[in-house]
């Protein structure tokens, strides 16, 4: 086999969006490895320029069909940030059990229909479905379950209409609410076996040294606020992310590239788990010991585990939740709009997702910048192809090669559509 290849994935399959890799060897190195994200650029950011700022919560949900809620309640925190919103308990209890919805979706989907197929040597979810149906089948269940939270708080399942500035357009009934606390209570079982299952998975071995970054509080597990923390030490508010990541355009990529330091980094649910396993309740905790998998880890393919952990988290959170709520007097609060500039940064499914808006006095947008997971991920997901196929072995056959690479790439559960925000246009136009 020669030792000069060119391997192409034109298209990589079971990942949100389009995007492609190209990967040229020489004497059994590799020379150049590129992500490249050919979606166009959506540019959002622009489109809200010039609007009035009640666009602005609507709008950044189009972003994403399987993480719209990530994007409204960072746009939200930024807007309450600049009106001076007092949020009621009850409404910040309400919209983190909304997250929790989308969290427990938007996991089970990737574990089981992208990412599990992949660990058990089958090339979709319809194949694995015939030798581990009961496994899908679980899958399933606890994705509708999500589905089903966020239908009711938001009003429908997909792009939720019902997250305001202050608070929710209308609060869901509480009878409903009963009802679905006693499926949660339900599915708790599935989800704890669901975290045994995904570790017990013939995963890779991959140790590598990378920077985890995630937000971090002093008494939860982080979902909707936070200081943003690094496992080297960075600990700064949601205001102070662009004095320490900095986003360059590569000249294959419509999406820009996001370094820390000058360094790549991951974000994410192995991110959130390396940093915040001290968080978890009792229960998640026994449940995560018993894998024997030690956290912090370093294992990138340990994502999965770390996914499967959320999604019980999620469900002992929205237990905990439902349990103890109570209505507030009012579905949002009183406000006054006001010109000026807000920060938002949650915790979405694939990373932490950071807005930044600048308001004129009349709540017009004349700025808006969003950095989402996948952007930030994508400078990690090249360096660990150039770290893991080396290890894997660049003497296999192409087939293998290519086969590999896109399981490294899924892993990281890329939204390349949430990545394609920007684009830096510079016309040079001969005279």
């Amino acid at each position: 086999m020669s030792p000069n290849r060119t391997i192409e994935v034109p298209v990589l399959t079971r990942v949100e969006g389009e995007g492609a890799l190209d990967l040229r060897l020489r004497d059994d190195a590799i020379e150049s490895l590129q992500l490249r994200i050919f979606e166009p650029p959506r540019l959002f950011e622009k489109l809200l320029e010039g609007r009035p700022w009640g666009d602005v919560i609507d709008t950044v949900a189009r972003i994403c069909g399987i993480c719209p809620v990530a994007y409204q309640m960072s746009a939200v925190q930024a807007l309450e940030g600049i009106f001076g919103v007092d949020v009621d308990p009850a409404i910040r209890a309400l919209r983190r059990l909304m997250y929790c919805g989308e969290w427990i979706e938007s996991h089970a989907l990737h574990i089981h229909l992208l990412a599990a197929p992949d660990f058990l040597g089958f090339d979709s979810v319809t194949a694995m479905a015939e030798r581990y149906p009961d496994e899908v089948r679980r899958g399933l269940r606890l994705q509708g379950l999500g589905n089903r939270l966020l239908a009711l708080l938001g009003g429908r399942s997909v792009h939720p209409v019902s997250v305001c500035v202050g608070g929710f357009t209308r609060l869901p009934p509480k009878a409903q609410l009963d009802a679905l606390l006693e499926d949660f209570r339900a599915a708790l079982p599935e989800a704890e076996a669901l975290v045994a299952w995904t570790a017990s998975l013939d995963l890779p071995d991959m140790t590598q040294d990378f920077p985890s970054v995630a937000l971090r509080t002093d008494d939860a597990y982080p979902i909707e606020d936070g200081r943003i923390v690094s496992s080297e030490g960075l600990d700064i508010p949601r205001e102070a992310f662009a004095d320490h990541f900095t986003e360059t355009q590569v000249p294959y990529s419509n999406a820009l590239h996001c370094h820390l330091h000058g360094a790549p980094y991951l974000v994410g649910p192995l991110a959130r788990l390396n940093l915040n396993h001290d968080r978890l309740p009792e229960a998640v905790a026994q449940s995560l010991a018993a894998t024997g998998i030690r956290f912090p880890s370093r294992n990138p393919f340990h994502s999965i585990v770390a996914r499967a952990v959320e999604i019980f988290f999620a469900l002992h959170e929205a237990v905990r939740i439902l349990e103890s709520w109570q209505a507030p007097a009012a579905a949002r609060a009183d406000f006054s709009v006001r010109g000026g500039i807000g920060y938002g940064c949650t915790e979405a499914p694939r990373g932490i997702l950071w807005h930044r808006y600048e308001l004129a006095d009349d709540g017009t947008v004349r700025a808006a910048t969003i950095t989402p997971p996948t952007s930030q991920n994508q400078a990690r997901i090249e360096q660990d192809l150039h770290l893991a196929l080396p290890r894997f072995g660049l003497q296999r056959p192409d087939d293998e090669l290519r086969a590999f690479a896109e399981q490294v790439i899924r892993n990281y559960d890329p939204c390349i559509s949430c990545a394609t925000h920007f684009l830096r246009l510079k016309v040079d136009r001969a005279s």
